[in-house]
């Protein structure tokens, strides 16, 4: 990410994080980072993980989409890049992505919020996509949903996959 992005992305952190009234403290404690690694990215340096990311949006509850909105480049590491297709405001939220990912990338996210379910639709290429235990193989024009409040799997053999990545958050006031 560039040092405009990481400025932006600082920003936009620390503007969420006051806005409920949470101290640098209670934010690093409650997404597990160190506090001086959220200090650093709400100045706009560091490198965060998209792990990194989905924790802190999860904690100030919400959508990752939220915090990368104002980016508008691409967000990523180790040979996934995501980006902010479309945010929706409807109830319940839906965010679309782009992502594409390197030739023999294996990416394990983090489970997402309760009540979180994820499609992938594969645009080209080859992809392994889903929770870790019941993981299905799609190829161009497939597409798979799950439940993404599980840790989910991204696998690619060798050649890149591009997907378009949809998120369908739980609804306001309703239980998973």
């Amino acid at each position: 990410m560039d040092q405009l992005s990481l400025q932006t992305l600082g920003r936009q952190l620390q503007s969420l994080r006051m806005a409920r009234g949470w101290s640098l403290s209670r934010l690093a404690a409650a997404a597990g980072v160190a506090k001086s690694n959220l200090s650093r990215l709400e100045q706009g340096n560091g490198n965060p993980t998209l792990d990194t990311i989905w924790r802190l949006a999860g904690q100030l509850n919400v959508p990752f989409g939220t915090l990368v909105a104002p980016i508008g480049v691409p967000v990523g590491d180790e040979g996934v890049q995501v980006r902010l297709v479309d945010q929706g405001g409807d109830d319940p939220r839906v965010d679309a992505y782009w992502m594409s990912c390197a030739p023999n990338t294996t990416r394990v996210a983090e489970g997402h919020t309760p009540g979180t379910v994820e499609s992938v639709t594969v645009i080209s290429g080859q992809l392994e996509v889903g929770v870790t235990e019941h993981a299905r193989h799609l190829q161009a024009g497939q597409s798979h949903s799950f439940n993404a409040e599980n840790p989910h799997i991204y696998r690619t053999q060798d050649a890149w996959a591009t997907l378009l990545v949809t998120i369908v958050y739980q609804k306001d006031g309703e239980k998973p």
